[in-house]
C-alpha cells in the first residue's frame, strides 16, 4: 500500500500538522492514519516514551472531546502504533530532517491494517482492548 497524498515538502510542514492536532483544527475525517503516525513521530523525537505516550493520549482525549465523538478511543492501537513508531524513531538517523523522517515512516507504516497481522479482529474489536493495553494474540509485537 503506498501513500495516496504528497510527502511532506519541510520540517514546518510536519510542525504544522501537529500544532493543529494538538489545537483541534483538523477535522475527524482528515485526521488520517498518515497524520497519527507524524504526531507519534514528533513526539517520540522529543521526548521519552512514557511522557510521548501520555502526550499522545491527552492530545487524542482533546480531540475526541472538542469533535463530540464517543467510543473512537482504542487504547491498545494507540500502544500498539506509539511502539511502532517508537521501534523506527529509534533505528532512525535524527541528523535528517524532520519531514523526511516523517515522510519515511509514513511510507514504512501506510497500511493501518498492520495490527492485524498481530491481533485478532475479535481481540481489537473488544471493549477491553478500547479501554486498555492488550497483548498481542496472533505472534508476538516483533518491534
Amino acid at each position: 500500500m503506498t501513500n495516496q497524498v504528497a510527502p511532506y515538502g519541510s520540517d514546518e510542514e510536519v510542525s504544522e500538522v501537529v500544532r493543529r492536532f494538538e489545537s483541534c483544527e483538523f477535522a475527524p475525517d482528515e485526521f488520517k492514519h498518515r497524520l497519527h503516525l507524524t504526531v507519534a513521530l514528533v513526539y517520540l523525537l522529543d521526548s521519552p516514551y512514557p511522557a510521548a505516550l501520555e502526550r499522545m493520549r491527552r492530545g487524542l482525549g482533546r480531540f475526541v472531546e472538542h469533535h463530540g465523538l464517543s467510543g473512537v478511543y482504542h487504547e491498545t492501537l494507540t500502544v500498539f502504533w506509539m511502539r511502532r513508531v517508537l521501534a523506527f524513531a529509534e533505528q532512525a538517523d535524527r541528523a535528517r530532517g524532520l519531514a523526511e523522517l516523517a515522510n519515511e515512516l509514513s511510507d514504512a507504516c501506510a497500511d493501518p491494517r498492520l495490527a492485524s497481522d498481530y491481533y485478532s479482529k475479535k481481540r481489537l474489536e473488544s471493549d477491553k482492548a478500547r479501554a486498555y493495553w492488550l497483548d498481542s494474540d496472533l505472534k508476538p509485537l516483533d518491534f
